[in-house]
């Protein structure tokens, strides 16, 4: 028989540690399974390896509202983010509850059984696996897990040394004493040169147009200070709401005087680099700030890679690729054994599993997001998708409230379907508001939003956290019914 399951959650990363917790404190009599398509717990912190990947958001907000960081370091590095993944998820048992190596590669909708069909490819081989579950919570992230973006440059197959995107990373790459050319100038280029720079001979960050670069403190020393005189409860809970209301603060000062955010974040560069420094050149975007997401440097270590002469950044294009490294169009030279190509992400949300409602196909670019975590006219799914301008976890964390809300409304009034149906006078504006690469080329893929609640994705957490907590569930445009409707 086909197993059923009331909430079945794809994806056990972060989101989907949450999701499961939420749903077992707070749904006891709610039956949910967890599946998961790669064979290990942690989602991009298990998948991404290369040399000091980390967390641009700081751990008192990344980490759990319900589990509170307790290292020191605020910025965390990816192995300390993936242990506190994996204890949070033994803490609560929820690792036992998890099925590895089940990829979910179709979810049908019934409206006459108000239930999903979901399909599911067991590892590499072996027949197709079937479910059933009233309401699925798709918690796979927003970019694909098997590829990286990387650009088609032209000789590719003409450089004698190896090319790697750093989602591919290899383990027992060597690159102590070599030469690396970093292709790139968002948050994987700028947290990876310092890094690679300690054993590569030298490390070149070759960027088309460079991105906002500011630093902070590895360490936050207001929150250690807290921790210091207060019970750890409370601590913690005003160091989350610290780090939030600054997050917050920071943004809309870019966002309301960018020209003068713009000219004190090329200031600190200065000051970090000298006088001498190129500054407008390596780090002076064309864009304002928060156009698209900030990158953020512990501790100033990506300057002071290139004080030390161990790192070098250059702007300019690409002209192709040769056997001795990387020819620009300007003719010079950059001589490469390795080519790390720190390019960007392939955007898909839901990782590109087929939906089908009623057995017409449904393209998300055709939809509307509901509140940012559902999607017009398709019934009882949502979506976890994080901010884009503060942690993933703080909107991860709401939407798996608003889930377990909506669940136990759902079975107090009876109904057994919701549905978010789109008023056709709405109008639509992109998902993201973001002029990022990886945003550009997944538009089209991607749902509208609208320009009026509850079809508008604010990246603003105290407005979500009202509406989520305490707003109306029946608000006139999430349709609820039972089968007998």
């Amino acid at each position: 028989m086909t197993e059923s399951v009331d909430v079945l959650i794809v994806g056990a990363g972060l989101s989907g540690i949450a999701a499961a917790y939420y749903l077992g404190a707070r749904c006891p009599n709610t039956t949910f399974a967890i599946v998961e398509g790669r064979d290990s717990i942690g989602g991009t912190w298990d998948l991404f390896t290369y040399p000091g990947v980390r967390s641009d958001s700081d751990m008192y907000t990344l980490g759990y509202r319900f589990r509170p960081w307790t290292g020191e370091e605020a910025i965390a590095d990816g192995p300390a983010i993936l242990q506190y993944l994996k204890d949070t998820a033994r803490e609560f048992g929820i690792d036992r509850l998890i099925r590895f190596n089940q990829r979910v590669t179709q979810v049908a909708w019934s409206s006459a059984e108000a239930e999903w069909h979901v399909t599911i490819k067991p590892g590499e081989s072996g027949e197709d696996l079937k479910m059933r579950c009233k309401f699925l919570f798709m918690c796979t992230g927003y970019y694909r897990y098997d590829r990286g973006y990387t650009p088609d440059w032209l000789g590719m197959e003409d450089f004698a040394g190896e090319i790697l995107h750093p989602q591919n990373w290899r383990e027992n790459l060597e690159y102590a004493g070599k030469r690396v050319v970093l292709i790139g100038s968002g948050a994987t280029a700028v947290t990876m040169a310092p890094v690679l720079a300690q054993r590569a001979g030298h490390v070149t960050m070759l960027q088309r147009s460079p991105s906002y670069v500011v630093s902070a403190p590895s360490k936050d020393a207001a929150a250690l200070r807290l921790r210091g005189r207060l019970p750890f409860k409370l601590a913690a809970w005003l160091t989350r709401w610290l780090s939030i209301t600054r997050q917050m603060f920071y943004f809309h000062i870019a966002r309301a005087k960018p020209q003068e955010t713009r000219a004190n974040i090329l200031q600190g560069i200065r000051q970090a680099l000298g006088p001498d420094y190129d500054v407008e050149r390596h780090f002076g975007p064309r864009y304002k700030p928060w156009d698209q997401r900030v990158c953020l440097v512990p501790d100033s270590d990506l300057f002071q890679a290139i004080k030390t002469g161990k790192v070098s950044v250059v702007t300019a294009r690409i002209d192709r690729l040769v056997e001795a490294g990387v020819r620009l169009e300007s003719g010079e030279l950059l001589p490469a054994d390795i080519i790390v190509t720190a390019t960007g992400l392939v955007m898909k949300i839901m990782h590109g599993v087929d939906i089908i409602v009623d057995g017409a196909p449904v393209d998300l670019g055709d939809t509307l997001s509901y509140k940012g975590m559902m999607y017009s006219g398709i019934p009882n799914l949502v979506s976890a998708f994080g901010y884009t301008n503060a942690s993933w976890t703080l909107k991860a964390e709401l939407i798996c409230e608003y889930v377990c809300r909506l669940l136990r409304h759902m079975e107090r009034r009876g109904y057994d379907q919701c549905r978010p149906r789109l008023d056709e006078s709405v109008e639509t504006e992109a998902y993201i508001d973001f002029s990022s690469g990886y945003v550009r080329r997944a538009l089209a893929s991607l749902p509208k939003q609208g320009l009026r609640r509850p079809w508008k994705v604010y990246q603003n957490y105290l407005k979500d956290l009202l509406v989520m907590r305490f707003g109306a569930l029946e608000d006139g445009v999430l349709e609820f019914r039972d089968r007998k409707y």
